[in-house]
């Protein structure tokens, strides 16, 4: 290798560092969060229950800020916008840091969320852009991984916290890892001038392409299995599983660790086949899904059980790569829709789990539950590509 392709190589590994660490700071925060409501529940002197709200509210602002914040931005430069999605994120939990009451706390969060989404389409997007076409899912998952990597050491760490010193003190340091993202975009992603054709109406353009609407259901439901169980994983444990409280957070820990494979895998196959992978993704997590319930009862199948279902996460790159294929110039827009959708599968996945719970069918029912969203999303794969056929068939009849 020339030293002119060495040092372009190491320039792309650090500006892939770069963008991963958003991935890394927000990670921290999403899934972190869930492990401090009992801390702020005491804090700010309301119920668990009720302090639960708060993951919802981090959860909608994502919904509604990801296309909102992409379409205001469609015209800026990517690193512009990626730098400024960061401050606006570090904002947000510093607010959360202060917040005096419930109230302010639900405001917070929906505003800590609002940049979520729209930062990981512009950091997909630029990843994108920094390596050959052939290994441009690879790319996507590079930013993905500091998510999944947040779910192994940043949520524990943000729990300690949360537990020695003070669940405030955990937002900090989620605004602190925003901030440094924002430096590290600025000095090691290159500048890319903004595409003078890109505009708000051009990205709204995104809402009328039907197979950016079924990518978005795959994600929305197929992905609502894996935060079916996930939300439930902990309860479980000790209720089910008897488990020791030294090992919960080693559980934890590997189903983070299923995560990160299943993200790098699925990204180097869907390089090669990418509808395929996500096929292959739906049926596996439906398998392992199904599975689960008769898992539960010992805690080594339970680590085994969340590890593999962690391997669910992979499915993320791959919906990112497809959207970027079928959306035409709305590149920015339905790039940043995937997290929306995500959020979406976040938030039906739990509430459909707890009906199952609430029923009386038991808390290793969350697996059943996952599958079967997980076949729904399979469902949805099989209409994206009956009209993927549909339109090829139409294209080539004119």
């Amino acid at each position: 290798m020339s030293i002119t392709k060495a040092a372009a190589k190491n320039h792309t590994g650090l500006a892939l560092f770069a963008l991963s660490m958003g991935g890394f700071a927000i990670g921290t925060t999403e899934f972190g969060t869930m492990g401090l409501v009992p801390y702020f529940a005491n804090g700010l002197h309301i119920g668990i229950v009720k302090a639960g709200q708060v993951i919802s509210a981090y959860a909608l602002g994502v919904v509604v800020g990801a296309p909102i914040l992409a379409v205001a931005g469609a015209r800026l430069p990517r690193r512009v916008m990626l730098i400024g999605l960061m401050l606006f994120f570090a904002l947000g939990n510093l607010l959360s840091a202060v917040a005096p009451d419930f109230s302010w706390m639900m405001v917070f969060r929906f505003i800590a969320g609002l940049p979520h989404g729209a930062y990981f389409g512009a950091a997909a997007l630029v990843a994108a852009e920094l390596v050959p076409p052939g290994k441009k899912t690879q790319a996507i998952a590079s930013v993905l991984l500091g998510l999944t990597i947040a779910t192994i050491f940043g949520v524990p760490l943000a729990n300690g916290i949360g537990q020695v010193l003070n669940w405030r003190w955990a937002f900090v340091l989620v605004a602190l890892l925003a901030a440094a993202t924002a430096g590290l975009v600025f000095a090691m992603v290159p500048h890319m001038a903004a595409d003078k054709s890109r505009n708000p109406l051009s990205e709204l353009d995104a809402l009328r392409n039907k197979q950016v609407w079924l990518t978005l259901g795959i994600g929305a439901i197929g992905f609502g299995g894996m935060f079916a169980v996930y939300t439930y994983l902990d309860s479980t444990l000790l209720e089910v599983t008897k488990a020791r409280p030294f090992m919960q957070p080693l559980v934890l820990a590997l189903f983070g660790a299923g995560m990160t494979f299943g993200n790098l895998l699925a990204a180097r196959l869907a390089d090669k086949a990418l509808m395929q992978t996500i096929a292959g993704v739906l049926i596996w997590s439906a398998l392992v899904m199904a599975l689960y319930p008769f898992m539960t009862g010992h805690i080594w199948s339970m680590a085994l059980a969340a590890f593999l279902i962690g391997n669910g996460g992979g499915l993320g790159s791959p919906l990112q790569a497809r959207l970027m294929d079928v959306a035409g110039k709305a590149q920015t827009l339905a790039a940043a829709l995937n997290h929306s959708a995500m959020n979406t599968a976040n938030a039906l996945g739990p509430v459909l789990a707890g009906l199952a719970i609430s029923a009386g069918c038991g808390l290793p029912s969350t697996g059943w539950v996952g599958a079967a969203l997980a076949v729904a999303g399979f469902g949805i794969w099989g209409l994206a590509m009956l009209a993927a056929r549909g339109d090829s068939a139409l294209a080539v009849a004119e």
